[in-house]
């Protein structure tokens, strides 16, 4: 049965405002901006949508010309997961260098200059950081995009990192609630669980988001994750005893809470996105990330008209959805204060160092430099080398699009650099890229090479056979050492890879670890 819905009344205005749409195009399609003039009050940026900063500018720019307070979202964690540079890499390193680093300065210089980035190009919410402990080197979705598996130092990290982002006028979503970092399987894909006590969480995963509350994170963002010892039968993302008995009342957060990806598979796959968009904000949540995979028109109003048949059937309150409708408002007014108040320019345009740090100028790259870990020492090269690349599957959060690995930069310092990509459908992979090096000395690059057993196989038949091969790890570095020089870069963006090329061309004399 239809039910007529008018597009002026109050529960569909506000069933519009708890929506975080995604859309195609790098200008604003006529849909979106009817939608805004309608009741949409935030939207979602992702790589599809971006060329330039200044493409950026203009199209924030044509979005406010419809509504001023506006909430432009983004995921800009920096490091592996970067939207706004998602195609030559990012400028700044993860949160996995950060940690390692271990200077809350450097973290929170970091997030302020990345924040100031954002919010010059219209950008005032970021879906970042993420503050999971991560505590099962096997998890296939976080790994560096956490600060680390030490709970007190991701505690710590993750609220130095939410005062610089917020300091640039961007509010900070601390994610996934209430910790993704125990998981072995990708929500994106299915349903994780973690089967730990009611201590450990409370010991664990809760703490870094303890500290996202106490310094004031503006949004915090669910995971679509079962933890029995907290609600045996739903996900934190439609949990009631999760979202509101936990997060709002135990923890005492009064902040915006927004769900993860409605479309994700833990979702889609258990309740559909109708119904499980309508179970989150009658659970808790007050926003609805819509449009990793989702960016119609369409998609937006089956949302909206689940909600407000939800709210017509008495499924769904309507004082929960006016108040989930009031807290987006109430942080879109939060942004176009602190925008105003901190856009000057953060510590990577300043001369010289940023005051009372002693933090460079090139702030992302300074942190670069000094997350990576060298073991081992051997001569430089000072000729053409020949890097071999060992892909596996891409995690998704980080896309196929961005590039990763060190054979640009290298190409760069030593033109004529050579370099192909090897998996694990690859026919003896060491006697291949033995085969294409030829006498030229060999650089391996690797992502978390402890999850790929054939990795490991392929770097141990290569060093026996050219024991000055040299090994740069850019994901997590739980592996021994393997080769001459190791290198950890404890992330994958574009300036760890040439933290490490410097390294590979400047040589190890006197400073092997």
């Amino acid at each position: 049965m239809t039910t007529l819905i008018s597009a002026t009344d109050t529960v569909t205005r506000d069933a519009l405002a708890v929506l975080q749409p995604g859309f195609t195009g790098t200008t604003a399609p006529d849909w979106v901006l009817r939608r805004v003039d309608e009741g949409l009050a935030s939207v979602a940026l992702f790589g599809r949508n971006i060329r330039t900063p200044e493409q950026v500018t203009a199209l924030t720019a044509q979005l406010r010309a419809e509504r001023d307070d506006l909430l432009v979202a983004i995921d800009e964690e920096g490091g592996d997961v970067t939207r706004l540079e998602v195609r030559a890499g990012s400028s700044f390193p993860g949160n996995l260098a950060l940690g390692h680093v271990d200077d809350l300065a450097l973290t929170r210089a970091v997030a302020q200059e990345l924040g100031r980035r954002l919010a010059e190009c219209g950008v005032n919410l970021n879906w970042a950081p993420s503050a999971d402990v991560n505590s099962n080197p096997g998890n296939p979705i976080i790994g560096v995009r956490s600060f680390g598996a030490d709970t007190a130092l991701v505690a710590r990290h993750t609220a130095a990192y939410i005062e610089g982002l917020q300091a640039a006028g961007v509010a900070a979503c601390t994610k996934h609630f209430p910790g993704h970092g125990d998981t072995a399987i990708d929500s994106h894909h299915a349903m994780p669980r973690i089967d730990v006590d009611l201590e450990t969480l409370h010991a664990r995963e809760l703490v870094p988001f303890r500290a996202a509350i106490a310094a004031g994170s503006k949004c915090v963002m669910s995971a679509h994750i079962l933890l029995p010892a907290l609600d045996p039968d739903r996900p934190a993302t439609v949990s009631p005893r999760i979202l509101t008995g936990l997060l709002r009342q135990e923890l005492g957060y009064d902040g915006l809470i927004v769900t993860d990806a409605v479309e994700m598979q833990a979702i889609a796959a258990t309740y559909g996105i109708e119904q499980g968009s309508v179970l989150a904000i009658a659970a808790g949540a007050d926003a609805l990330c819509v449009g990793g995979g989702l960016e119609d028109d369409g998609t937006v109003l089956r949302l909206r008209d689940a909600l407000v048949r939800a709210v017509r059937s008495g499924e769904l309150p309507e004082e929960r959805l006016a108040d989930a409708a009031a807290r987006v408002r109430a942080l879109a007014s939060w942004t176009q204060g602190a925008q105003g108040a901190g856009s000057g320019p953060g510590a990577a345009t300043q001369e010289g160092t940023a005051p009372g740090t002693g933090i460079g100028s090139d702030i992302g790259l300074v942190a670069a430099r000094r997350a990576v870990l060298v073991t081992g020492s051997a001569a430089p090269l000072t000729e053409p080398g020949y890097v071999a690349a060992f892909t596996s599957a891409s995690n998704i959060a980080v896309g196929d699009e961005t590039p990763w690995g060190v054979a640009a930069e290298l190409g760069r310092l030593l033109p004529g650099t050579e370099t192909d990509t090897y998996s694990s459908e690859t026919e003896a992979p060491a006697a291949a890229v033995l085969r294409a090096a030829g006498e030229r000395r060999i650089v391996v690059v690797v992502r978390d090479v402890h999850r790929h057993a054939w990795m490991g196989e392929a770097l141990d038949a290569l060093v026996a056979e050219r024991p000055d091969t040299v090994v740069v790890e850019m994901g997590v570095p739980q592996a021994a050492p393997r080769g001459a020089l190791h290198i950890a870069t404890h992330g994958a963006a574009r300036v760890c890879g040439l933290a490490a090329a410097e390294i590979v061309v400047r040589g190890t004399e006197g400073t092997a670890v």
